[in-house]
């Protein structure tokens, strides 16, 4: 298999953890990074990620600077959760004829929130002969890309049921601090409903799991609650008390004609006992998934974008939804 160059943009966890799994691919050459922090640009990746076998690959601080040095194929791009802001990173990205992978939550059904950028997005790629694909574990794959193709074995589905429980005490730090833990419940909600916090892309998983099987929603909606700490927690990043926020219990329905054929239920808080991912297809045949433990975030969200990389690659330009590429496996 051919070596793919590949770049690294946003060195935050997840972009750490990207190119350190990168790095134990016999298919990739790791040929540098982007990241505005000052502290970062001009340094060794093997310093930063404190992988010594990623070589003579430097942090840069804009794409001209990468380009320059080392063209790479395909950029793995994980700084931003909301779409407008990824756009301005990803459009000359692929006008350049560089391919994108993203953990952009909202670039993983962009024609929900950004029609129009998602277009414009979509026309970027193709002048420049480049691809972009949003993905992850949530979203990007338990809560709508596994239940999708749970579906190809059904004659018909009438409803999709999604359940997920995350024990957010194993997660990263700014994670965390994005469900609200520490924060009174009434703050955490209003700044929900202003789009500030929360877990960003659920209503967008929905959009794809409908889009899929061609449901045409007359409603999308999406309710938020802080889950309320019943004693103190403390975990490497914060500290909870006793009626504060430790995290969040989201909720999106989908209906078709007025009657509910979608459901994605998210609950992620600290110290969550006993966590799963589920998932009941209401057809012929109806179907019931559980995974004990459920998937790990973090991980697997690495792994995600990684495997992704070759299956993006050798798809036609343009901007990409998850549906759209070969099947992803281990690479």
């Amino acid at each position: 298999m051919t070596k793919i160059k590949v770049a690294q943009f946003g060195l935050g966890p997840i972009g750490i953890e990207t190119l350190k799994l990168a790095a134990t691919k016999p298919w990739v050459e790791i040929v540098g990074g982007i990241d505005i922090d000052p502290a970062k640009v001009g340094k060794m990746l093997s310093e930063i990620t404190g992988d010594n076998s990623i070589r003579n690959a430097h942090v840069h601080r804009s794409l001209e600077e990468l380009i320059a040095r080392a063209k790479p194929d395909l950029v793995f791009h994980t700084s931003v959760s909301r779409l407008k802001e990824a756009y301005v990173q990803i459009e000359p990205i692929v006008r350049a004829g560089i391919s994108v992978v993203s953990s952009c939550e909202e670039l993983l059904f962009p024609q929900l929130r950004e029609p129009e950028l998602a277009v414009k997005l979509d026309k970027a790629c193709k002048d420049g002969g480049a691809r972009a694909l949003g993905t992850g574990v949530n979203p990007g794959f338990v809560m709508d890309v596994l239940p999708v193709c749970l579906t190809g074995v059904c004659r018909n589905v009438k409803a999709i049921h999604i359940q997920r429980v995350v024990n957010a005490s194993t997660r990263r730090g700014p994670l965390q601090k994005k469900i609200g833990s520490g924060l009174p419940p009434a703050e955490f909600e209003r700044l929900f409903a202003e789009g500030k916090a929360g877990h960003a892309g659920l209503k967008d998983s929905a959009a794809l799991i409908a889009h899929s099987l061609s449901w045409k929603l007359n409603e999308l909606h999406e309710t938020c609650k802080a889950v309320v700490a019943s004693h103190d927690i403390r975990t490497r990043h914060v500290e909870v008390k006793r009626g504060q926020t430790c995290g969040l219990h989201q909720v999106v329905v989908g209906k078709v004609n007025d009657e509910v054929r979608l459901t994605l239920d998210l609950k992620m808080y600290l110290d969550a006992q006993n966590p799963y991912d589920a998932c009941q297809i209401d057809g012929e045949p109806s179907l019931n998934m559980m995974l004990n433990g459920g998937v790990a975030g973090d991980a697997a969200t690495v792994a995600a974008l990684v495997n992704a990389a070759p299956r993006v690659l050798k798809a036609q330009p343009g901007l990409l939804l998850m549906t759209d590429i070969a099947v992803p496996s281990y690479m």
